[in-house]
């Protein structure tokens, strides 16, 4: 069965590290360039911007393109929080027959299932057979241009 997107590497979060940089607030003009100082309001530190509970949050990178509709492409990083549970319309991190994949979680009364967010991937009814358990929650994605 295609399950593309699968995941390449899981990463821990290294919870000693830490940056603040320059929060520019306001809008950034696309049209005529001004000085930025001028707006400068606080730090921003991307570890507590991206991560709420560092002792349940990993990060996955994803190999595989089924979750392009959703903005998560090949090579994208994940941060994934296991400290909550999944609801439907969900991101998540699921083990389904021994693999790691990333899928969109959909339950009704009737069943459960993971959807790729590109139509040329089917869908995964969860049931026992194949073993299905969520890991996680995904919260937010690294993406580089």
């Amino acid at each position: 069965m295609k399950t593309d997107a699968t995941i390449s590497g899981v990463y821990g979060v290294d919870r000693k590290t830490g940056m603040s940089l320059p929060l520019y607030v306001g809008g950034v003009s696309a049209g005529f360039p001004s000085p930025a100082e001028d707006y400068t309001d606080q730090k921003l530190d991307l570890n507590e911007l991206l991560i709420k509970n560092p002792a349940a949050t990993f990060f996955v990178r994803v190999d595989g393109d089924s979750m392009i509709g959703a903005g998560i492409q090949h090579n994208d990083i994940l941060v994934v929080d296991r400290s909550g549970q999944a609801v439907s319309g969900d991101v998540v991190i699921a083990i389904i027959d021994g693999e790691l994949t990333v899928k969109r979680l959909y339950r009704d009364n009737r069943c459960a299932r993971l959807v790729a967010e590109n139509p040329a991937y089917p869908s995964i009814d969860i049931d026992r057979e194949n073993g299905c358990e969520i890991w996680g929650v995904v919260t937010s994605v690294v993406h580089q241009f």
